[in-house]
């Protein structure tokens, strides 16, 4: 019998209601598992099939007055990525006691923590699965794949199988893949009464932003290394207070690494090679989160990185001012979303129009990038109509703006469609964006 592979406590429904209670761990179908920050790692790259594991842990709590401590709580899965598909880890026998826990300190695996003892303390652990496989469909069967879990182990059920982060692994007849051990990453057991902050320091002074300054090589090219070195005076701490008042200060893990930085430029589409050069544009924005060694506590860091000599990427743009509503649309003149611009207020958009289907657009600019959204340019720039009749300027449908007659023959510039007023007649905008006033669509 096989089940999904969810490594739950029988009290992990009652974890955000009262103080975790006892734990065995045992595979339940209906669990739900929480993604607590520093716990899911990110799969290996270069890989048919790349694991995941997501497990999250509350340490044990100890009794205050003579009370019995409250014991841990670990939950968590592994999941399978493979062309563009998630699978679910299975347990083979649908034992749960083959999962075991360990210290991150004991690198051999040999003495498993009772998490329901004071010996489940906050820190860092990992988690040791045996007889673990995932079913890829019987049209994958005899396929050999290369499987990888960063930061974890993987021992395949060959004789004489050496445990590694990334295997090759055959798939049965029926297209399942089958493990003897997973280890999983490191994960943390958090104390849920802590009450330590993080803060980010550079020359022990509390910092809530960076800007550094690197400078790219030929053909704009910069070293991801150069931007962690760049950071290198940048350190966050766990602050906790202590007896008698006194705060104590611990290092935390920094989350400024080469890994970190090249998973962000990737998010930003810009390239990584394979020895970590990337073309640089003249600013990066990118963001690291420390987290407390024991608890959830975290702080971001914002770094705006600047790189005078990188390639300029930003496009040419100017501000306009909206003069009548505005919605957005995409390159075939669709409407995107139900967002609009409301007049009067700015936009920075290309400086030329983009003919879409017979009708003048501007593309919005965003962030020195062309946005790929649209506006109609007849409510930034208006439409030159010509009177046919003499026409007062209205402020309202009862209220003339002011004593002005326009004659018959004038050119008048209108912005965007007409307004209906109460008096269910048409108007157009027209004037600054100072005043209200409007004119009759059937003078035009």
């Amino acid at each position: 019998m096989k089940k999904n592979l969810r490594i739950v406590s029988v009290a992990a429904a009652a974890l955000l209601a009262v103080a975790p209670v006892a734990a065995t761990a045992m595979p339940v179908n209906a669990a739900t598992t929480v993604n607590i920050n520093g716990n899911t790692t990110s799969v290996a790259q270069n890989a048919d099939v790349n694991l995941a594991t997501n497990f999250t842990a509350i340490a044990y709590v100890a009794g205050q007055n003579s009370a019995q401590g409250t014991k841990g709580v670990v939950s968590g899965s592994v999941t399978a990525t493979y062309n563009g598909q998630s699978y679910t880890g299975n347990l083979t026998d649908g034992n749960a006691t083959d999962t075991a826990i360990y210290s991150a300190s004991d690198k051999s695996a040999s003495n498993p923590v009772d998490v329901s003892s004071p010996a489940f303390a906050a820190g860092q652990y990992y988690a040791v699965i045996k007889d673990v496989s995932f079913n890829f469909g019987s049209q994958n069967a005899g396929k050999k794949l290369t499987v990888s879990l960063k930061g974890g182990l993987l021992t395949t059920t060959d004789k004489d199988a050496k445990a590694a982060e990334s295997v090759t692994v055959t798939l049965n007849k029926d297209g399942v893949a089958n493990f003897a051990k997973v280890q999983t990453p490191n994960f943390k057991a958090v104390d849920p009464f802590s009450t330590s902050t993080v803060a980010w320091y550079q020359n022990n002074n509390v910092v809530t932003s960076a800007n550094v300054t690197v400078n790219a090589g030929s053909n704009n090219l910069v070293n991801v290394s150069q931007i962690v070195a760049a950071l290198n005076g940048y350190t966050a701490h766990e602050l906790t207070r202590g007896d008698n008042g006194n705060v104590v200060s611990k290092d935390v893990t920094s989350p400024i690494t080469v890994d970190a930085v090249k998973d962000q430029l990737k998010a930003q589409n810009i390239a990584v090679d394979g020895a970590n050069y990337f073309i640089a544009p003249t600013s990066l924005s990118l963001k690291f989160t420390a987290t407390a060694n024991n608890s959830n506590a975290s702080a971001e860091l914002p770094v705006t990185v600047s790189i005078p000599n990188g390639k300029v990427t930003t496009v040419e743009s100017v501000s306009k001012t909206v003069m009548h509503n505005a919605y957005y649309y995409d390159k075939d003149a669709k409407r995107v979303g139900t967002d609009k611009l409301t007049r009067y207020n700015s936009v920075t958009v290309s400086p030329k129009t983009t003919t879409i289907k017979g009708k003048a657009y501007y593309e919005v600019v965003e962030n020195g990038k062309l946005s790929g959204k649209f506006i109609n340019a007849d409510n930034i720039d208006g439409t030159k109509r010509t009177l046919k009749h003499n026409a007062y300027v209205y402020a309202s449908s009862k209220k003339r703006a002011n004593k002005v007659v326009l004659k018959k023959g004038t050119e008048v510039t209108t912005y965007g469609g007409s307004y209906t007023f109460k008096n269910g007649k048409q108007y157009y905008k027209i004037g600054n964006n100072t005043d209200k006033t409007y004119v009759k669509a059937s003078n035009f």
